[in-house]
């Protein structure tokens, strides 16, 4: 149920033999979602740079690297609990409940390597290898009790009613140390007064040394180094407790916030533990191993509850790593911090929203541990601008009273401005950087294009002008155009530098409404600005009459004669655009004036030509004119500006 501890004649060639199996080291303060349903116990491999996850409501043991990353499952595991580690790393137990057997498994190959059944309906669960013998807790409740595996028989076996007369209420959770040979704890964890049992081993036969009850409903524990002592995560808001296993005295308490649920002590002595943090206030506590007035380190690793009901967290092997679960069925996370013992360094910084540029400005801020810094700590200062876009140094400052701090600066940018404020950390702080930004005022440059409103022949070279003020340092300007309808984007027609007199110009041939945009993008002193101009273009149109025998002049105007039966064809010719539509209006003269007779939509072919049949007047002296229009919006769509064609005139003759 706990990281095991390598024998002195093992470690160093466990070690060397590490090396190449290390592929890649944990990342400081990572975190990966690992697809399991709850953790009941986790174990760490050092040499092999694994950590093995009983994931007992899928039936399996989840293989992890020091980053969380699966490597290996090891399936049909029917509801496995408690793991241990044997002292050489070379072989993994399981305690496998709901097959009522313990198996081994190779840790070289992950291949199961032995099974020891431990009876029908005695459902092992707990799990801890101690003198030789894997001993386990099994049943349920009040007919829970101890057994053990004689792994130094040629043939392994298995004993049951072992508790030496103790009446277990749950089955018992169970802890050894080699550097603490002939002792055996285990906890009565499943009631109130369930008591902590010191049993001697010495003999293969448990015998009680000690028993105490210490508030039972134990959730998590672990021994210390030697093996001597045990850090117990009791109920409730109830301090971590550390008692002495020769008499069960209490050493040494670790106050935490909350309940704590889960509990790892390190080779140094160095206790973490994790809390339910119901209030999201800090849910991984850190204590020192040599100060024990020194505060815990906490941090707030998830901003949910901690899982409870498992072992969930771990050191790595050499000690510089803690492993941390989070979250529960089925999204948790495998957190690896690289700094547990460090105290967390948290930077603020406030400057004001907005400022003047040219004029001097406050920043605040405040840098604030579980471990107070001292007044003097120094502070790294940059500014980031538009003058300096990879950040100025600014300098350093020092921390004052109460880990608060404060500075000046003039801002010689306008724009979005960026203090950073760094505090590179030391031998138990964190680092820390923190960043505030202020919205420093700039001038608003003069900005304007020509030539709006106008309206042009369709097909006109146009020259538009964008005029740009007086600026700081950038004298580049974008124009844009974008032609109306939906089939033609808008796109940079021109960028470049302004001349001598502001002017940057750029020539456009208008054969549709178009609007122009120019862009200055400011620059340290002078703040970004965009106009606009619409220039408008009309369509090119003709409208040719057939049918007619001659032409001649009426009162000085041209007309085309047809015979008072012959009808008469308009044939328009238009610029074409998708769903055009050309308007033909008919006007018929007498009395001196012209009167409307007809005036009818017809549609464009493709190649922009739509013909019409007039009709015949049916007696001579008639006089009539013709002609075709485009009408924005009333054509059958708004890409040009109306555009009157010219009038064409007809005489109905004999």
């Amino acid at each position: 149920m706990r990281r095991r501890t390598l024998t002195a004649a093992t470690t160093l060639a466990l070690v060397f033999s590490s090396v190449a199996l290390c592929a890649t080291p944990a990342s400081a303060n990572s975190s990966r979602p690992l697809a399991i349903q709850d953790a009941r116990d986790t174990v760490v491999d050092g040499p092999h740079h694994r950590v093995y996850l009983s994931d007992t409501y899928n039936d399996r043991i989840v293989v992890t690297d020091y980053t969380g990353k699966v490597t290996a499952t090891l399936t049909g595991l029917a509801q496995v609990r408690d793991l241990e580690l044997s002292p050489d790393a070379t072989t993994l137990y399981a305690a496998v409940e709901g097959a009522d057997e313990i198996v081994a498994f190779d840790t070289a190959t992950l291949r199961r390597t032995a099974a020891y059944p431990t009876g029908e309906k005695t459902a092992p669960s707990r799990l801890v290898l101690a003198d030789g013998r894997l001993w386990f807790g099994y049943g349920d409740q009040w007919d829970s009790d101890l057994g053990a595996v004689d792994l130094t028989a040629e043939t392994p076996t298995v004993t049951l009613g072992l508790a030496a007369g103790h009446d277990f209420a749950s089955t018992p959770r169970l802890y050894a140390d080699p550097d603490n040979p002939g002792t055996l704890l285990a906890l009565d964890a499943g009631i109130s007064s369930g008591p902590i049992i010191v049993y001697d081993i010495s003999t293969g036969t448990p015998a009680v040394r000690v028993s105490a009850d210490k508030g039972g409903f134990y959730k998590d524990a672990d021994l210390t180094p030697d093996g001597r002592n045990v850090v117990v995560a009791g109920p409730g808001s109830r301090a971590l407790t550390e008692y002495r296993l020769s008499d069960l005295a209490q050493v040494r308490t670790y106050p935490v916030a909350s309940q704590p649920e889960t509990v790892a002590v390190a080779e140094d002595g160095t206790v973490a533990a994790t809390v339910l943090d119901t209030d999201d206030l800090g849910d991984t506590y850190v204590f020192s191993a040599t100060d024990p007035t020194r505060p815990p380190s906490i941090r707030n690793v998830s901003h949910n509850w901690m899982p409870w009901g498992g072992h969930s967290t771990d050191w790595s092997h050499d000690g510089g790593t803690l492993f941390v679960l989070t979250g529960s069925a089925g999204a948790m996370q495998f957190n690896t911090l690289d700094a547990p013992r460090k105290y967390v360094a948290t930077l603020k910084v406030d400057a004001p929203a907005t400022a003047t540029r040219g004029k001097s400005l406050t920043v605040k801020g405040s840098l604030a541990s579980g471990l107070a810094l001292p007044a003097g700590t120094p502070l790294t200062v940059t500014r980031t601008d538009l003058e300096s876009p990879k950040g100025k140094s600014l300098g350093t400052r020092t921390l004052g009273a109460a880990g608060t701090f404060s500075f000046k600066d003039t801002p010689p940018a306008g724009g979005s401005v960026k203090y950073t404020v760094t505090y590179a950390g030391d031998a138990t702080h964190t680092a820390a950087t923190a960043s505030d930004t202020v919205a420093v005022s700039r001038v608003t440059p003069a900005l304007a294009l020509n030539n709006n409103g106008k309206v042009y022949a369709y097909g006109t070279d146009v020259a538009f002008a964008a005029h740009l003020g007086t600026t700081y340092k950038n004298r580049s300007v974008e124009i844009w155009a974008d032609p109306f309808g939906a089939d033609k984007p808008k796109k940079l027609v021109k960028t470049g530098k302004v001349n001598k007199s502001g002017n940057l110009w750029v020539t456009l041939d208008m054969s549709r409404d178009t609007t122009l945009t120019a862009v200055f993008k400011g620059d340290a002193r002078y703040a970004p600005r965009t106009v606009k101009a619409t220039a408008y273009a009309k369509v090119k149109v003709s409208t040719a009459l057939t049918k007619h025998y001659k032409t001649g002049k009426i009162g000085g105007t041209t007309y085309s004669y047809f015979h008072k039966n012959t009808d008469a064809i308009a044939t328009t010719t238009m610029t074409y655009y998708k769903g055009r539509k050309q308007r033909l209006q008919l006007q018929v003269y007498s009395g001196g004036k012209w009167y409307d007779s007809a005036s009818e939509y017809f549609a464009l072919g493709s190649n922009g030509k739509s013909a019409v049949n007039l009709g015949h007047a049916g007696k001579s002296g008639i006089r009539a004119r013709v002609r075709s229009s485009y009408v924005n919006g009333s054509s059958g769509d708004s890409v040009n500006s109306t555009t009157y064609g010219a009038w064409k005139y007809i005489y109905f003759s004999n």
